[in-house]
């Protein structure tokens, strides 16, 4: 029997995620379970910084006109998914990581290391993030400066979804956060772990929503057609 997937991603991903998966022929059930709203802040001066770090499309999304005065600056980002959305608002992409910001930096530290040694000084990076961010280890010869532009705001199970939930499927966790919510929410529900599965964006992701769950499996790149196809092979 094939089992539904629920995707509670905030919008506009959520959308996205949907039509990819219905394209695929998955019987997808979409509840966002957050929102995310813009935060007012002041950008800083032009020059202290050479290059944008990214750890999430919704800070591209939510930057205002502070962030469209700096089109065409070099951005690092967390994966193809930001990359994509980055390069949609005509940032250029230095790089693009695959395994997380942590190992984006480590990526890039003996290159910074090196640039350092010539005399060209810290290779700095400017950090545009979400209220909750994961705290980094930043390497030797590169200095970040992180300015928070967005939070998340979560919300409740409906009562609709927590229906569907309660005969069991494949819940899509697009973010640590998001799998800390819904793992309260269940507990918050009494809902049973149980009969749900769990498809993470990444192990990191995967940990933090905790143990109980039918299986719980990350996918193996940080996308949304390979969280799909992951999400297939559980939902059977």
């Amino acid at each position: 029997m094939t089992r539904p997937v629920f995707a509670i991603r905030p919008e506009p991903g959520l959308a996205a995620t949907v039509s990819l998966a219905r394209a695929s022929g998955l019987d997808v059930v979409a509840e966002p379970l957050s929102e995310v709203c813009p935060v007012a802040w002041t950008p800083p001066s032009d020059g202290s910084f050479d290059s944008l770090l990214f750890g999430s499309a919704n800070a591209i999304r939510h930057g205002g006109e502070a962030l469209r005065r700096w089109r065409g600056r070099s951005a690092y980002v967390v994966g193809e998914t930001t990359a994509e959305v980055a390069r949609e608002a005509g940032f250029a992409i230095a790089r693009t990581g695959s395994g997380g910001l942590q190992a984006l930096l480590d990526e890039l530290a003996p290159g910074a290391r090196q640039m350092r040694s010539h005399g060209a000084g810290d290779m700095r990076l400017l950090r545009l993030a979400g209220e909750r961010h994961l705290p980094l280890a930043v390497p030797e010869g590169i200095t970040i400066q992180t300015i928070v532009i967005y939070r998340v705001v979560h919300l409740p199970v409906p009562e609709t979804l927590e229906r569907r939930l309660r005969e069991g499927g494949t819940v899509l966790l697009h973010s640590a956060e998001a799998a800390r919510h819904f793992a309260d929410e269940c507990e918050r529900l009494a809902l049973d772990r149980s009969l749900l599965a769990v498809a993470a964006l990444s192990p990191r992701i995967a940990e933090a929503a905790g143990p109980g769950w039918r299986r719980i499996a990350a996918s193996p790149t940080p996308a949304d057609g390979a969280l799909l196809e992951l999400a297939r092979d559980m939902c059977h």
